[in-house]
């Protein structure tokens, strides 16, 4: 009968795609498409997404490789697809997803509904407590060196849906595509920026490392975000033997650990007497080390906590350098607050979760930068000391103290304000 598919997908499963990856925004792909574009023409695109999917004759473009900058020099292969083939691979998601879901570790954080990093980061503080030493693994070029032969043979054990197992087959072969028209052919690995890598990635590390933690080493607790693990063990023989084991593990895997970021780290406190080279890690833009605290009689110690890490005050930095202050003179203190405060929000929400005192110190530097801006635009604040402009911002944050983000946390422009980066204020004038 004319216009029946070979394979049965829901329109309706395709709107929810779109609406999904709607949610997510992202850039355009080779095709230069932007979402905006792809809705002028709403209702044909989309079904020009489903036809191709029921018939079988979808193929997907080729990825758009850019490379983004690392923080030690080197660069990260992000791969963009077109808006329609985000659509298309959401679709498979939302097919494939519920079959493999259930199947996950309790401990494995990203990617799944219900879990974020957070929790990632607060079941590792309560263990490190709880346990003396943590494993720290770094897995190399994770998401560029996924064997596919492997991988598939996961896919085929939970999902039965053909349609779904032939595209994210086609989705592996897909080769990247540089701006000068250069095409990289891909023979491993999954594309970081994909709508259906990540629950690739999580579904390959579920075999290599999840289940057979639970099998080898049911003792051992660990922490799993996407590729960065921590693994907490009682003894220093215990994290060295596990080392020495999974290395191996994941080399019949195809994978291979960073040794210079992999290590052995003591959770040092006011209990724990042992010496070691190594008492800090980072984890989810947390170094946990030894820190100072405080108990209930108001005595001091030394407790293993997490607080937001150096590597991400500084990405946090660049952010604000962003915002470029100096080329806004023209705006308002409200407008700097509409520019700035959703980014704010979403910096506190996570960073504030753990030691918020470090945080706010860290805040107190954007209470500088504005101050800046102040003596920038305002004739009476020029070539006069900055703790002037601070006097003024204070007696604002007083009058209106829910203006900017960060002051409604608690981080207003005070006279003996200071920052890790500039200290206190009469020494940043």
């Amino acid at each position: 009968m004319q216009g029946v598919k070979p394979y049965e997908i829901s329109k309706y499963l395709v709107l929810e795609a779109y609406h999904r990856v709607k949610q997510h925004r992202g850039g355009a792909g080779i095709d230069m498409v932007q979402l905006d574009d792809f809705d002028k023409n709403l209702k044909d695109n989309l079904y020009k997404i489903w036809n191709r999917m029921s018939s079988g004759c979808y193929f997907p473009p080729c990825v758009k490789l850019v490379e983004i900058p690392k923080s030690n020099g080197g660069k990260r292969p992000l791969g963009i697809p077109t808006v329609s083939d985000r659509i298309a691979q959401m679709v498979v998601v939302l097919s494939v997803e519920n079959q493999i879901e259930p199947y996950f570790h309790k401990d494995s954080y990203a990617y799944r509904p219900g879990f974020n990093a957070k929790m990632a980061v607060a079941k590792a503080k309560e263990r490190c407590w709880q346990y003396n030493w943590v494993l720290d693994l770094d897995i190399s070029k994770f998401f560029d060196t996924i064997d596919h032969e492997l991988l598939m043979k996961a896919v085929h054990r939970h999902v039965e849906c053909k349609w779904a197992l032939f595209y994210i087959e086609r989705w592996l072969l897909v080769p990247y595509e540089l701006s000068d028209g250069t095409r990289i052919e891909r023979l491993s690995g999954v594309p970081q920026g994909s709508v259906i890598g990540p629950l690739l990635a999580n579904l390959f590390l579920h075999y290599v490392f999840d289940r057979w933690m639970q099998l080898n080493y049911p003792s051992i607790p660990f922490e799993r975000y996407a590729d960065d693990c921590v693994c907490h063990c009682r003894s220093k023989q215990e994290s060295e033997n596990l080392l020495v084991q999974l290395q191996t593990r994941f080399e019949e895997c195809h994978l291979k650990l960073n040794t210079e970021k992999t290590k052995l780290v003591y959770c040092k406190d006011s209990a724990r007497k042992e010496m070691h080279d190594s008492i800090s890690f980072d984890f989810l833009g947390f170094t946990f080390q030894p820190r100072k605290a405080v108990n209930k009689f108001k005595k001091s110690f030394t407790s293993f906590q997490p607080a937001i890490s150096n590597k991400s005050m500084n990405r946090l930095r660049e952010v604000m350098r962003s915002w470029n202050f100096k080329q806004r003179a023209d705006k308002s203190l409200e407008d700097l607050a509409s520019i700035i405060n959703n980014p704010i929000k979403g910096f506190i929400n996570y960073y504030g979760a753990f030691r918020k005192s470090r945080l706010k110190q860290f805040l107190q530097e954007l209470n500088f930068s504005i101050a800046r801006w102040v003596c920038n635009k305002y004739k009476r604040f020029r070539g006069k000391p900055l703790f002037k402009a601070v006097y003024w911002l204070g007696d604002i944050a007083h009058r209106q103290p829910d203006l900017f983000a960060h002051w409604a946390y608690g981080v207003k422009p005070t006279s003996n304000m200071r920052s890790p980066k500039y200290g206190r204020i009469r020494r940043a004038v």
